[in-house]
């Protein structure tokens, strides 16, 4: 966890690509989501990169606001954060969420069940809808390597909703499941050792996340997501959105000289990485200012 009063953690990689490396490989690998090494990298081609391409590894957080405790998944991050209690630490992985038409929800639960090595009982939408297709499934699929739930289940006390495994290594971080959160076979069981039934689960979708790290501010930004053309954001509804976004920020909306320019930018690119916009002004230099 960073130290009191502060909000960012890790630092940002750089590494070297291989010429078999993929972003999907590198994702697994360094516990990123597909979009966000996407995102990070803009113009390297993410199926082959390329030996000796500079890669960007985006493990440099804004946490989201709100309470750290419990579970806290941020939809449009792709990302979940778990805070352990009793412990000043902070655990995060990559996440599929819901695709267009089937969204993953907002709001507050928890987990409701754990299951390890769980059967898949589709749901009759979801059968339906692969029948559709040409790919009719069976009323049960039973644990191993073809059942899509993975190696573990976590039920949310949302009916229908879970936090579980995979069969298929692409698709974390990218819009993908009927709503269900998919993670890595290894951060699931690695997150099913640390939380318990009750563990509290608070999912929010914040696409501009503010923060503070050794006086500085900083914005991070992510392409917010959209259901239909008609919810399409233009430049200005993201300005707007992240206007009202740092004035929820009581404890620094009016003690701040932001670069407007540089926040066009990030708004604009939606890379992923945090970025110094402001600084905090002492109390003393606020008072100074409003004398001239």
């Amino acid at each position: 966890m960073p130290p009191e009063g502060d909000d960012i953690v890790g630092q940002v990689q750089v590494i070297k690509a291989r010429y078999e490396d993929t972003f999907a490989a590198l994702g697994e690998t360094h516990d990123l989501g597909y979009l966000e090494l996407v995102a990070a990298n803009p113009g390297v081609d993410p199926w082959l990169p390329g030996a000796g391409t500079d890669i960007i590894l985006p493990t440099r957080f804004i946490l989201p606001s709100g309470p750290r405790e419990g579970i806290v998944i941020n939809l449009a991050e792709y990302r979940l954060y778990y805070y352990p209690q009793g412990q000043n630490v902070v655990h995060t992985f990559p996440l599929g969420i819901g695709r267009e038409g089937w969204g993953s929800p907002v709001g507050n639960t928890r987990i409701s069940a754990m299951t390890s090595n769980p059967a898949w009982y589709p749901p009759q939408s979801i059968r339906e809808e692969h029948a559709a297709e040409g790919d009719p499934l069976p009323t049960v699929v039973p644990p191993g390597p073809d059942n899509p739930l993975g190696p573990f289940k976590m039920s949310l006390a949302l009916p229908g909703y879970l936090i579980h495994g995979s069969n298929k290594k692409f698709g974390i971080g990218m819009r993908v499941s009927h709503g269900c959160f998919r993670m890595l076979n290894h951060n699931v069981l690695e997150l099913a050792k640390m939380v318990k039934v009750g563990t509290p689960v608070r999912i929010v979708d914040e696409p501009y996340k503010f923060g503070v790290s050794e006086g500085k501010v900083y914005l991070e930004a992510h392409a917010p997501l959209e259901e239909g053309e008609e919810k399409t954001l233009t430049l200005m509804d993201k300005h707007a959105v992240v206007i009202n976004t740092l004035l929820k920020r009581d404890e620094a909306a009016g003690n701040l000289h932001l670069d407007w320019e540089m926040v066009r930018e990030i708004i604009a690119g939606e890379d992923g990485l945090p970025v110094q916009i402001a600084e905090q002004r002492t109390e003393v230099a606020a008072q100074e200012d409003q004398l001239f």
